[in-house]
């Protein structure tokens, strides 16, 4: 059964995706240790005639927008970079993507960075699988393809049969197939179509046996899960859409438009509803979480099979709440009076639901609990520690646990399993060991691999180790250091800092092919866990989001001068590089301590935090930003906001900007707005301010190979010239 963890809720945040998207987007260089200068190469004819490029940077007009917040008048010279379909803007992004193909295009060395990029990626790669009835459904991406594939196997060992293929969809593989669920009988599978990078799908239904799609296809929206009926009858679902989010019913073989509404309530837009059937298809558990990030989600049940009402088991607490079935028993998943979480029981069935009838089954530990999976008759808790996964096996009533054994420090990314099989699967990765599938044989109690990439590397060539350093309030911070075993620690080492600090997500070690080639070439992959991750339970989530905001970037700062005062590198050979919340994190930092970096990769950003929550999904990232609209919120947020703190003439350090127009979650128009303030504001006239903008990308991924290796490439190729990497 696949389950949605509890890090769901958690994690429809800005980043909700870009763990994987981090992974696919890593940086890694092979180097080209040349300073050309910037802008004067790019002001050159690209051939005799009149015809000259345009100068770089582009002209970019300067509006003279003030809003008024309270007493404070805030001027925003770039506004009309927000309409992303005027005619003035689509030529200024051309013009900047001209400017950046030319600074780029050529640099030495991006020939060994592609190839060595393309050598890691185009290897056979396989995601978790689904398992119903004995049935294995997964999403494969062989060596020779652009895309993954959806395919199934009649049993663990059984041939792969493709089900889904999305290679013929779009000439240019833009358009991507996503696994989203299927029947308990494995007899219908429902996937998704995606366009470019966007969160929007639609979805389609497939009857597995006769290898057909159904007629049925559920509309264009955001949808958050998926639980069909045992009966092969229907499917419940939740999701949002242009009229707001809300829980619904499909009859199989009927018109989606007449779909059964289940719950809207008094659900807003900046409310994320989630779904899950019992086995038996008699309860529906409904979960509604105030945003993402957020300290609320609300807890529902509806006896579907009697068509009773959607009942509260708890709507009355400023506490999170996941549910999740095992058996009769309702398993719930919080964080209430237990920062580091714990894990009470509910019987389904009883008449009452109140919290006197909870019984506590998992108590809260000195590690967080990240989530639980019921699968094969036992209860697999997921735990953080000190940044590194860690799994207890329970027994169904919790009296009893087992240790479960991981391969190294790393990132397990959930159980899946049906509740009456013995054998339940499991993704594990590390910065030295790709994303490999084990499958887990609870009477054995022993884990043989199931699917496994082959890449051209030899693990035992890196090494991983933890540090830890003091912020500027005294608080302990951890930091993975992944390098090349034998580097000199000289001071001379170039290094990615990254980091993401928001959302209650944590940041644990993971496999990306361009980490491997920045270490490959002397460089160190440096990930430290700020304050407002989920590394340390609720209290660290709370630490860094709201009024506390302000600790992720002094965390950030410090670990660049620990990494500085320690011989590791030096403020000419340090680069810092996030995406999304990420964004926000590299963009403070810039504006914050120009001084400390030369060199700054920022992905599908958050910059101008006055204006975010009017744009997309910024209404889901309140509970964790605050807002402007909010007096008081907003001084918090006019402390920091990138977009608001940069100061002409300052040296900042050089900067790569990647969006899209596919990005439907974090409006482009921040990178757009900060890319034209900062090349109008830099002093440093040799450190370039690209845009590197695809009009298909986005915050979901689903692009083919050929389009992460090009966009790895360029930032590698970015990096390696700004902080002077060797090739050799």
């Amino acid at each position: 059964m696949k389950v949605m963890t509890g890090r769901a809720t958690r994690a429809a945040g800005p980043g909700s995706y870009l763990l994987v998207f981090l992974a696919i987007l890593a940086l890694s260089v092979v180097g080209a240790g040349y300073y050309p200068a910037w802008p004067a190469p790019l002001l050159q004819a690209s051939a005799p005639g009149p015809v000259a490029r345009p100068a770089c940077p582009p002209a970019a007009k300067v509006d003279n927008v003030k809003d008024s917040y309270g007493t404070t008048v805030v001027t925003d010279p770039y506004r009309w970079l927000e309409d992303q379909n005027s005619p003035a803007t689509r030529t200024w992004i051309n013009a900047e993507n001209a400017c950046t193909d030319a600074a780029l295009g050529k640099l030495p060395g991006r020939q060994a960075i592609s190839q060595r990029i393309s050598a890691l990626y185009h290897t056979d790669e396989y995601e978790l699988p689904i398992v119903e009835s004995g049935r294995y459904f997964f999403a494969k991406r062989t060596a020779g393809q652009d895309l993954s594939l959806i395919y199934m196997r009649r049993s663990a060992n059984a041939a792969d049969q493709v089900l889904v293929d999305p290679l013929p969809w779009s000439p240019d593989h833009s358009a991507s197939a996503v696994l989203e669920s299927v029947s308990h009988t494995g007899r219908l599978l429902f996937y998704g179509r995606r366009e470019g990078g966007q969160d929007e799908l639609t979805i389609h239904i497939m009857d597995v046996d006769a290898h057909r799609d159904l007629p049925d296809v559920l509309p264009r929206g955001v949808y958050f899960t998926f639980s069909p009926t045992p009966d092969d009858r229907g499917v419940y679902y939740s999701r949002s859409t242009e009229q707001g989010p809300g829980v619904g019913y499909h009859a199989i073989g009927t018109d989606p438009a007449k779909d059964k509404v289940i719950y809207t309530g008094t659900l807003t837009k900046d409310k994320i509803p989630q779904v899950e059937l019992s086995e038996d298809g008699q309860f529906l558990a409904i979960t509604i979480a105030y945003g993402s990030g957020s300290q609320r989600a609300d807890l529902y049940l509806k006896n579907v099979k009697r068509d009773g009402p959607v009942v509260p088991v708890v709507n009355d607490l400023n506490s999170l709440f996941t549910p999740h079935f095992g058996g009769d028993t309702l398993y719930i998943v919080t964080n209430w009076n237990a920062p580091n979480w714990h894990v009470f029981s509910v019987d389904a069935g009883a008449p009452a639901l109140t919290r006197d009838h909870w019984k506590e089954i998992i108590p809260p530990a000195d590690a967080a609990l990240g989530d639980i999976n019921p699968s094969g008759g036992k209860l697999f808790a997921m735990y953080t520690r000190n940044a590194s996964s860690e799994v207890k096996v329970f027994s169904p009533d919790g009296k009893s646990s087992a240790p479960f054994a991981l391969p190294t420090l790393g990132t397990l990314e959930n159980f899946t399993g049906e509740w009456d099989s013995p054998d339940v699967l499991y993704e594990f990765s590390s910065f030295n060991a790709p994303a490999t599938i084990y499958q887990y044989n609870v009477n054995a109690g022993r884990s043989d691999v199931w699917a496994q990439p082959k890449l051209p590397l030899d693990p035992g060539e890196f090494e991983t180790k933890q540090v830890w350093f003091e912020s500027k309030d005294k608080t302990r911070v951890p930091m993975f250091l992944f390098s090349k075993k034998g580097i000199p620690m000289d001071g001379q080492r170039p290094v990615v800092l990254t980091g993401y600090g928001g959302f209650d997500l944590s940041q644990t070690p993971y496999f990306a092919p361009s980490y491997i080639v920045f270490a490959e070439h002397g460089g160190i992959i440096a990930m430290a866990n700020m304050r407002g991750g989920g590394e340390f339970g609720e209290s660290w989530h709370q630490a860094g989001m709201l009024a506390n905001k302000q600790n992720v970037f002094d965390d950030f700062a410090a670990a660049a001068m620990y990494l500085e005062n320690n011989k590791y590198t030096n403020a000419s050979k340090l680069s810092i590089y996030g995406g999304s919340n990420g964004g926000l994190l590299v963009g403070a930092s810039l504006t914050q301590h120009p001084e400390l970096f030369r060199a700054v990769v920022c992905v599908y950003p958050l910059l101008d935090m006055l204006r975010y929550q009017k744009f997309l999904d910024g209404a889901y990232w309140v509970p964790e930003y605050g807002s402007s609209d909010d007096p008081k919120q907003f001084a918090w947020l006019y402390a920091y906001s990138p977009y608001q703190h940069v100061k002409k003439g300052t040296n900042y350090p050089a900067v790569l900007f990647i969006t899209g127009d596919g990005d439907t979650r974090v409006a482009p128009l921040h990178a757009r707005k900060m890319t034209a303030l900062l090349q109008a504001s830099t002093g440093a006239a040799n450190h370039p301010v690209l845009l590197l903008y695809d009009t298909k990308s986005g915050h979901s991924g689903g692009r083919p190979v050929n389009k992460l290796v090009e966009e790895a490439t360029d930032i590698l190729s970015f990096l390696f010239w700004q902080l002077g990497a060797s090739t050799k």
